[in-house]
């Protein structure tokens, strides 16, 4: 009789080459302690898969590569992105000022706000990393776990309605559930945080020391990179529907009754893959509070136990609900819960606010939303945002929280400073949020190029002129009030979330972009594929001729994703194109 152990085995899928570097890494260490100090510019191929669970990406500035003389490969000019894991996006005014001055100390001189609540430095080279980290860590924040395979940063609505339990609970509830699935090695410490004159750890920002045994995540983690949110029916500015993980809040009467669990979202896609796809989170079932941190390891142990290791283009969370089947994920899920899962609440997203301008906080002060164009804190002539921002830190020391939508509230300020902070920015030659419009602020870019290795396209760089191209066509056709999400990103991964958005623009090939139209603010609808390989040069136009029939046919009320959605792309391109040749004639 044949081994059927040995068949298994030998029918078993090969794990990918991250599953094995994970594996050999005893618990994320591998030889990333003897290539820190190895003198080349770069970490080897393995670590650089380690190094993600540690918060930084090894980057190629494209811009900058020294080209060969002799027919020979262009030399790359390696760097590091470091991300700061930020639950629920809470920060000190010394915190925000620490990072924006790592920026100038360490980095390209920038910080980003994500899309992610957390905070990124590039062009970090490698002999700065350990002292990065530790100036992070002494201001009581971490990097671990920013990026990699394990639960990415916690996002919570940042809204400081101070007196208002429900917020107030479910931030900490956010919170408490970030310490709760942070890795436990102790690699990042020893590695990091390690005085190298003394050899005393310092442990500050990063938890509690600890374990060589990972309770939750085991010595592979997870098969891919996991994320949380939690919103609010009426508020969901977390975009709760797109993560693997989402709680939205049911409450009533100033009381949280529970959470309805969301469970599958993801937007990234690879286009080589037919098999990948966006997806929503789909209704798992309803848990009283209690039962958060439970309910969440239980379905990161069912990924971690069931997603896909040999295959990373189809490991998300999403991938292994579409190969089980829902019933049968959720019975798997109940199974490590240890008790059946009550239905879901009718409860659903009912609302969006981005929380951009001034607000009453319900404790006598005001917070302040604060519009940061893609996240990107910088200064140039005649712009100096970097340096406004560290005046009224420095000056009217604010509390910070950082929004879904890469910008920033200043909190717990008094009225008086609503004027102040107007002249700082005006004095930095930065517009107010009330001075910019409806569109820009609703815009938003991943990275892209020049140092994503994934990019084919711009995004950052070229979506402001892109909104300077449209904000005159949108006056003109009498929309300037209308809310729309555009959303751009430089290659099919999506970063920025444009799978969701009324307007997502997709980076294609070099300058050329795919159209995706018909999903909502609310974030609980993917829209549909427009238009393919659209020139950067046309993407104005054609987005100004989609506009035109929105105002032309929409009904009283009517959105612009659901317009489209109704309507259909099909009809959309009709129209538009039609439109667009009797412009063009």
């Amino acid at each position: 009789m044949a081994d059927t152990t040995e068949q298994n085995t030998e029918s078993a899928p090969k794990p990918s080459a991250v599953e094995v570097a994970k594996q050999a890494s005893d618990y994320l260490r591998g030889d990333i302690p003897q290539e820190l100090v190895d003198g080349a510019a770069g970490f080897g191929k393995a670590s650089v898969q380690l190094l993600k669970n540690h918060g930084m990406y090894q980057q190629d500035d494209r811009e900058t590569r020294v080209k060969s003389t002799d027919g020979k490969k262009s030399q790359k000019q390696i760097s590091f992105m470091l991300r700061s894991r930020i639950p629920g996006g809470k920060l000190t005014a010394e915190q925000m000022l620490s990072q924006i001055d790592l920026g100038d100390t360490f980095g390209n001189g920038t910080c980003r706000l994500t899309t992610r609540q957390a905070i990124q430095h590039h062009g970090i080279i490698k002999g700065d990393l350990k002292a990065t980290i530790r100036r992070i860590n002494e201001i009581q924040l971490t990097t671990l776990a920013g990026c990699g395979d394990v639960e990415r940063n916690v996002m919570c609505c940042p809204a400081p309605i101070r007196n208002n339990p429900v917020r107030d609970e479910m931030m900490a509830q956010a919170e408490e559930l970030a310490a709760a699935l942070a890795p436990r090695t102790r690699a990042y410490h020893e590695i990091w945080l390690t005085d190298e004159e003394t050899g005393e750890k310092t442990l500050a920002g990063g938890g509690p020391d600890g374990h060589e045994v990972e309770p939750i995540y085991g010595p592979t983690y997870l098969p891919r990179k996991f994320k949380t949110a939690f919103a609010l029916p009426e508020d969901n500015c977390t975009d709760v529907y797109a993560n693997d993980l989402g709680f939205l809040t049911v409450h009533e009467n100033g009381k949280i009754l529970g959470y309805n669990v969301l469970a599958g979202g993801g937007m990234g896609v690879t286009p080589s893959a037919a098999k990948t796809f966006p997806a929503l989170g789909k209704r798992l079932g309803f848990v009283p509070p209690e039962d958060v941190i439970d309910i969440a390891v239980a379905i990161v142990k069912v990924q971690r136990d069931f997603g896909n290791r040999s295959d990373r283009k189809v490991a998300r969370l999403k991938y292994t609900i579409n190969n089980m089947g829902l019933e049968a994920f959720r019975a798997k899920v109940e199974e490590y819960f240890g008790k059946p899962l009550a239905p879901c609440h009718p409860a659903d997203v009912h609302g969006f606010d981005d929380h951009i301008g001034w607000y009453e906080q319900g404790d006598g002060k005001f917070f302040y939303g604060l519009n940061v164009e893609n996240g990107r804190i910088f200064d140039r002539e005649g712009f100096q945002l970097k340096s406004a921002i560290r005046q009224i830190l420095t000056e009217i020391k604010p509390g910070v929280r950082l929004t879904a939508h890469q910008s920033m509230l200043f909190t717990d300020l008094a009225e008086s400073d609503r004027e102040r902070i107007a002249e700082i920015l005006h004095a930095h030659g930065v517009k107010t949020s009330e001075e910019i419009s409806t569109i820009r602020r609703w815009s938003m870019a991943c990275v892209a190029l020049p140092t994503c290795s994934l990019a084919v396209a711009e995004s950052e760089r070229v979506l402001p002129g892109l909104i300077d191209s449209l904000e005159p066509e949108v006056a003109k056709l009498g929309l300037s009030q209308e809310a729309f999400t555009v959303r751009m990103t430089g290659c099919p991964n999506a970063c920025a979330r444009p799978y969701n958005s009324d307007i997502g623009i997709v980076g294609r090939t070099k300058d050329k972009y795919t159209i995706f139209l018909g999903g909502r603010l609310l974030g609980d609808r993917l829209n549909e594929h427009y238009k393919d390989v659209v020139p950067f040069d046309e993407l104005a136009g054609e987005l100004t001729a989609v506009l035109a029939y929105y105002k032309a046919e929409r009904t009283e009320g009517e959105t612009l994703g659901d317009f489209c959605h109704r309507k259909g792309v099909d009809a959309v391109r009709t129209w538009a194109d039609t439109w667009l040749a009797g412009s063009r004639g």
